[in-house]
C-alpha cells in the first residue's frame, strides 16, 4: 500500500441540496457518512425514480443552511465505541432527535417542517412542484454512499475555464488533498481500495457524472457555465468519484489516504 494524500476536509449535507457543513470528524458507514442527506424534499414534479426538489429546480436551495438541533446526537452512531471495537451494527439516534433547523437566506430560523419553509422554497418555481418532507436515518444520496473529490481536479478546472473553482460546487463528503499534482487523478482509483486514516476502508466504485449543480455558485447561486461544459468537453462529463464504504469507523480531517494494493 501507498499514501497517495491526506483528508482536507469533511462534509455532510443534512438536507438534500440545501448548504453542506464541515465536520472535523465524521462516521463512514455503510448507508454513507453518518447525519448526511437525512431530510429531502419530495416534489410531484419529478419522476418516482429521483423525486427530489434540488438545485437545479431551485437554486436558492444552496443559500438555505440546515443545523441539527441537537448536535452531539448526529454526530456519530450512539454506540459508536461498540461499533469501532466489536463490529456490532451502529445504531443511530432518534429520529425526533434528529431534528434539524433551517436558517433561510434572509437570516430567518425556522424548523425543518415549518409549513412556511416549504412556501419559501416554492417561491420562484413553477407551482406544479407540490413538496412533500422525507426524512430517513439513511442518507438520500443520488448514487453510491460516500463521494470524493481532489483538491487537485478542482485546480485544474480552474485553470482550464479561468475561472476561480470553489471546491463546495462538487457536494462532496471527503475532499483529499492527493500527492499527485495533476487533477483527476481519482479517476485511478475505481476499482480499488483506500484506506482513510487507522479503519476505515472504501472501494471506489466510479466516476461521478455531474450535471448543473456545480456550475452553481455555492453562496450565491451564480452560474458559471463553463465549468459544466469543460467537465463534459474534457472529462467525459464526470468530476471526482464515489465509493461503497467496507470498513465502517471515524474519518478525521488530516486523516492519510493509502491506495490498498489489489488482490
Amino acid at each position: 500500500m501507498s499514501i497517495i494524500g491526506k483528508i482536507d476536509s469533511l462534509w455532510r449535507y443534512p438536507v438534500k441540496s440545501m448548504r453542506g457543513e464541515e465536520l472535523d470528524e465524521a462516521f463512514a458507514g455503510y448507508s454513507g457518512i453518518y447525519g448526511d442527506r437525512l431530510f429531502a424534499f419530495r416534489s410531484s414534479a419529478n419522476h418516482k425514480g429521483f423525486p427530489y426538489l434540488t438545485a437545479r429546480e431551485q437554486r436558492k436551495l444552496l443559500q438555505y443552511r440546515p443545523r441539527f438541533r441537537f448536535p452531539d446526537k448526529a454526530a456519530r452512531p450512539v454506540n459508536l465505541t461498540e461499533a469501532e471495537s466489536k463490529n456490532a451494527n451502529p445504531l443511530s439516534a432518534d429520529l425526533e432527535e434528529l431534528v434539524v433547523d433551517v436558517e433561510t437566506p434572509a437570516g430567518r430560523t425556522v424548523a425543518i417542517d415549518d409549513p412556511a419553509l416549504v412556501e419559501m422554497l416554492r417561491a420562484d418555481i413553477d407551482q406544479k412542484h407540490q413538496l412533500t418532507l422525507m426524512q430517513s436515518q439513511r442518507a438520500m444520496t443520488d448514487c453510491r454512499p460516500v463521494s470524493i473529490f481532489s483538491l487537485q481536479s478542482a485546480q485544474q478546472l480552474a485553470e482550464e475555464t479561468s475561472t476561480p473553482v470553489d471546491k463546495r460546487r462538487f457536494r462532496a463528503n471527503v475532499y483529499v488533498d492527493l500527492t499527485s499534482a495533476k487533477g483527476f487523478a481519482e479517476n485511478e482509483f475505481v476499482g480499488r481500495s483506500v484506506r482513510i486514516g487507522s479503519k476505515v476502508v472504501i472501494t471506489v466504485l466510479e466516476r461521478d457524472a455531474r450535471c448543473v449543480v456545480i456550475t452553481l455558485d455555492p453562496d450565491t447561486g451564480e452560474q458559471a457555465s463553463a465549468i459544466l461544459k469543460k467537465v463534459a468537453q474534457a472529462h467525459e462529463g464526470m468530476a471526482g468519484v464515489y465509493g461503497a464504504v467496507l470498513v465502517e469507523g471515524m474519518l478525521r480531517k488530516g486523516d492519510a489516504v493509502e491506495l490498498l494494493e489489489t488482490i
